[in-house]
C-alpha cells in the first residue's frame, strides 16, 4: 500500500500542474480508506514544502448535511492551504490553470492563538480568533468529472484550489457568525445566498472540529493562520471571464475574476 500511496501522490501533483485529472480512486482500490487518502494529502503537503511553500492555514469541507448525505458521511473534512494559493480582493485568475473550477463564499478565521486538540470548543475558537475575513474559496478537483467520495476528495487535499481574501478585517464584536448573511454574484447575478449557521451550525463549531481532528495527525492550528470553516451555500461552477463576487454586508466584501 505505500507504494500505491507514493504512486497516487505523485498521479495528484502531476494532474494539478497539467490539469489532466485522474480517475476516481474509490473506483480503483476498494480498500482505500479515510486514513490512507489523508496519508496521501500529506505526502503532498510535504512535497510542496519541500519545493519552498508554506502552509498558511486550513479548511474544511463537507460541512452541510446535503454535502455529507451526498458522499455518505457523516463528518466533514479539510484541506491545507498554502502560500502560492492566496489571492487579493479584485485580482483575476487564469482559468486555464484550473481543470473545473467552482467557487464558495466563507467566512475566513484569523487565529490570534494556537488552537491545539483533543477538546477545542466553540468558544475556544472565539476566543482565540482575531479577526473574521470574507472570502472566496476556489475549489477545484483532480478526479475527472468531480466524481468523487471522501478517500477522493480528502487525498486531493479537499479539492482546494486557490482562497480570495478579502481586504477588510473584523474583530467579532458586533456580530453573530451563526446568522451572519452572505449572497453571491456571478457577474452581476446573484447566483447563491446563505448564512454562518450551514457550516455545522456556527462557523466556529467547524473550526473546533478541525482542531481536534488534527489531533489524531499529531497537528495543530496556529497563530496567524487562516481557517476557512466551510461554505455558506452550494459551490457555483465558472467559467472564463466569470466575475465573481460575496457580499458579507458589515463584515465586507471579495470578489475574483477568471480570465
Amino acid at each position: 500500500m505505500s507504494n500505491f500511496l507514493d504512486l497516487i501522490t505523485t498521479e495528484l501533483i502531476r494532474a494539478e500542474t497539467s490539469q489532466m485529472p485522474v480517475t476516481p480512486l474509490s473506483e480503483r482500490v476498494s480498500t482505500l480508506n479515510v486514513h490512507d487518502a489523508y496519508q496521501i494529502q500529506l505526502k503532498i503537503i510535504e512535497k510542496k514544502k519541500e519545493e519552498g511553500h508554506k502552509i498558511i492555514g486550513k479548511k474544511v469541507g463537507l460541512t452541510s448535511a446535503a454535502m455529507q448525505q451526498m458522499l455518505g458521511v457523516d463528518e466533514p473534512d479539510y484541506g491545507h492551504l498554502l502560500d502560492n494559493m492566496r489571492i487579493s480582493d479584485g485580482e483575476k485568475v487564469k482559468f486555464s490553470e484550473f481543470i473545473s473550477p467552482k467557487v464558495e463564499a466563507e467566512i475566513g478565521f484569523i487565529l490570534d492563538k494556537d488552537l491545539v486538540g483533543p477538546n477545542v470548543n466553540y468558544l475556544d475558537v472565539l476566543m482565540a480568533t482575531k479577526y473574521v475575513v470574507p472570502t472566496i474559496e476556489i475549489i477545484d478537483s483532480r478526479i475527472s468529472d468531480w466524481k468523487i467520495r471522501l478517500v477522493d476528495t480528502v487525498a486531493d487535499n479537499g479539492s482546494s484550489a486557490r482562497v480570495v481574501v478579502g481586504n477588510k478585517f473584523s474583530t467579532i464584536e458586533g456580530f453573530n457568525l451563526r446568522t451572519q448573511g452572505m449572497v453571491l454574484y456571478k457577474n452581476d447575478e446573484m447566483v447563491a445566498t446563505g448564512a454562518g449557521t450551514a457550516a455545522l451550525g456556527h462557523p466556529a463549531k467547524a473550526v473546533a472540529w478541525l482542531a481536534n481532528k488534527l489531533h489524531e495527525f499529531g497537528i495543530h492550528l496556529k497563530a496567524g493562520e487562516l481557517i476557512l470553516p466551510g461554505a455558506l451555500s452550494g459551490a457555483v461552477p465558472v467559467k472564463e471571464e466569470d466575475k465573481i463576487s460575496a457580499h458579507f454586508g458589515l463584515l465586507g466584501t471579495v470578489s475574483v475574476t477568471f480570465e
